[in-house]
């Protein structure tokens, strides 16, 4: 009898014994984050419970599965929505977003924002982004590369003509979290289309049988820093919960091999540190972590290295970069631009890629790249060569080869007509000269003064028709057309001529401190303004040069000699001015092409401005006509 009870006994407590045990040890592994054991575990639990799914929802919410995410987080707020912590909304926004379900996403994500009392987002997704996309004339174009694998491959940074990237091509042990090999630093050379070629273990030194990723070296290539898992000299630290967290390390190229290896002195056991970049001048380093004081998961933080190789404290980067989400995989360009990872500023879902200016120790607002370099899902380290326009990202999203793939990217390309201004004859440089582009309908396009040095650049695009002008002062223009084509036959250099009208005819010369064209005197009867047919003879010589130069603009300066009132001779010189006008714009010169001014007595060549202390051929000079060129 005894026996029969001590076997039921057993036989009630063992399943609920059972049940505890694998509780225990599903939530142990959810915080040691090994996520895919713990949610096997999980899911023969009780899923009605608030914990149970919102762990459910984590497991899969931090291995960027958004589909099972956003079951069991829809099922968590649907059942308990007052009582979960705000953060749900947030992740259950982004799990939307994973799983395109965008109109969704923007109302838990505004609910969030109320809740948190931020500033009410109000913004559809889809509605920014084409908004944004309106913006960028020139957008990156996205290619793959064939360094990936079916596992994760990310975290790329330069080195000279190379590129060090993070893997998990070993096989080794599997990471808890996602049931990966764990990573290393892996190089592979850069050809001169972008391509990676040829991919190795980066440094037997440096790679551990813990995690190694996103390094960055110095201009000299002779220090790199790089993250680790806490682990040096074959010893791994761990916090009170037995967590291992992330460190960033310092290493020295000496005598070929990498060496030297130090963690840096804000490291901690107790949270991360990680994606290291340098500052253009090397002077500063930037860094993301969880460390105490933190905005958000993890922030970005920048410490100043100083002569003496010691660091200073680390500085948060503060609420214009950093969020109370996730801030991660910082880069400075040689342009002096912070790229960062967020999923706390607006974005497409998962880590949209970001950019800040830094001027003067500030940063601008983040700028999202657009939806034209992220995905829904994760996008991050984000590294650029300027100069060449081309560099790299990470992406987890679809249609990539593994987990995390790396991809290159250029920017749609500017072309450019560009050369010099040259004085036909002399070869002079002839600066501020106009430059003017027009399309084949003759409008417009671009113009620009040149300076000291002659030159020219105008952007162009491909397979277009354009005209080019040179125009100066007193120089015939000179035109250039030309076409782009798509076979690269875009940029172009053009040496513009042009030819002074001094140069280009005999009758144009500087006469007076005037560059006017030259004919000999045309007169008039006495008193009388109307073209006699001697002067319509030298007046051919005018014609013949205005119609074989249309842009030339002239002014006809009709001028008396002192004799007579002044007012009298005023108004006869603006009507002989004006005959002489009417009479060039009857034989066909355009209107715009010919002023007129009547000057009377008021410019005279020589001394002769009173009447009686001249002989005739002296005040003979005065009485004339000149042909004055404006442009």
């Amino acid at each position: 009898m005894k026996n029969i009870i001590i076997t039921l006994f057993i036989l009630v407590i063992s399943p609920q014994f059972m049940m505890a045990q694998n509780l225990n040890k599903a939530n142990h592994l959810f915080d040691k984050q090994a996520y895919i054991d713990a949610v096997k575990l999980f899911l023969n639990e009780d899923t009605n419970s608030q914990e149970i799914i919102q762990k459910i929802g984590d497991c899969y919410y931090f291995n960027t599965k958004m589909k099972e995410a956003s079951f069991w987080y829809k099922k968590l707020l649907t059942s308990f929505e007052d009582k979960v912590n705000t953060t749900y909304y947030f992740r259950y926004a982004q799990a939307l977003k994973g799983t395109n379900k965008f109109s969704k996403a923007d109302y838990w994500l505004n609910k969030y924002n109320t809740k948190m009392s931020l500033a009410p987002s109000a913004i559809e997704t889809i509605s920014f982004f084409e908004e944004l996309n309106k913006t960028i004339d020139r957008p990156y174009i996205i290619h793959k590369t064939s360094i990936n694998t079916i596992n994760s491959d990310f975290g790329t940074s330069f080195l000279n003509n190379q590129v060090v990237f993070a893997s998990t091509k070993k096989d080794s042990e599997l990471y808890d979290w996602n049931k990966q090999p764990y990573l290393d630093l892996y190089v592979a050379e850069l050809d001169t289309k972008g391509n990676l070629l040829n991919s190795k273990p980066f440094s037997n030194s440096i790679n551990s049988k813990l995690h190694e990723s996103n390094a960055v070296f110095t201009k000299d290539g002779k220090t790199m820093y790089f993250t680790r898992n806490n682990y040096i000299n074959g010893k791994k630290g761990k916090d009170k919960n037995k967590i291992t967290h992330l460190k960033i390390y310092k290493a020295e190229l000496l005598n070929g091999s990498w060496s030297n290896i130090i963690e840096l002195p804000f490291n901690s056991d107790n949270y991360s540190t990680e994606h290291p970049a340098l500052s253009t001048d090397e002077k500063q380093l930037y860094f993301a972590s969880d460390m105490p004081g933190s905005i958000g998961s993890f922030d970005l933080f920048v410490v100043n290295i100083n002569d003496d190789g010691t660091y200073s404290s680390p500085k948060n980067l503060g609420a214009t970069i950093n969020t109370k989400h996730r801030e991660q995989f910082p880069f400075i360009s040689s342009a002096n631009n912070l790229y960062f990872a967020s999923d706390g500023h607006f974005g497409m879902g998962g880590l949209d890629i970001f950019k800040s200016e830094i001027r003067d120790n500030k940063f601008s607002k983040p700028l999202n790249l657009s939806d034209k370099i992220n995905s829904n899902l994760d996008d991050f380290g984000f590294i650029i060569d300027e100069e060449k326009e081309t560099g790299f990202f990470s992406s987890n999203r679809a249609g990539g080869l593994g987990d995390d793939d790396i991809y290159r990217f250029t920017q749609l390309k500017r072309f450019y007509v560009h050369g010099l201004v040259q004085n036909k004859n002399s070869k002079e440089l002839l600066p501020g000269s106009l430059v003017t582009l027009f399309d084949d309908n003759s409008n417009t396009i671009s113009d620009m003064i040149v300076g000291q040095d002659a030159a020219y650049s105008l952007e162009i695009e491909n397979n277009k028709n354009y005209k080019i002008r040179g125009t100066r002062k007193f120089f015939n223009p000179y035109d250039v057309e030309f076409s782009t084509d798509n076979e690269g036959n875009i940029n172009k250099n053009i040496l513009l001529v042009l030819e002074s009208y001094e140069d280009a005819e005999k009758k144009i010369v500087e006469e007076n401190g005037k560059i006017q064209i030259k004919i000999n005197p045309i007169y008039f009867d006495f008193n009388k303004w109307n073209i006699r047919p001697d002067a319509a003879l030298e007046l051919e010589n005018i014609i013949s040069i205005l119609k074989k130069y249309p842009e030339m603009v002239i002014e006809i300066g009709a001028h008396t000699d002192c004799r007579g009132p002044e007012e009298y001779n005023l108004n006869l010189s603006h009507k002989r001015a004006k005959s002489v006008r009417e009479y060039l714009v009857s034989q066909g010169i355009p209107n715009d092409n010919v002023k007129s001014v009547g000057y009377g007595e008021m410019q005279p060549l020589n001394k002769c401005v009173k009447e009686g202390i001249c002989k005739e051929e002296e005040y003979d000079i005065n009485r004339r006509c000149e042909f004055v060129l404006l442009n």
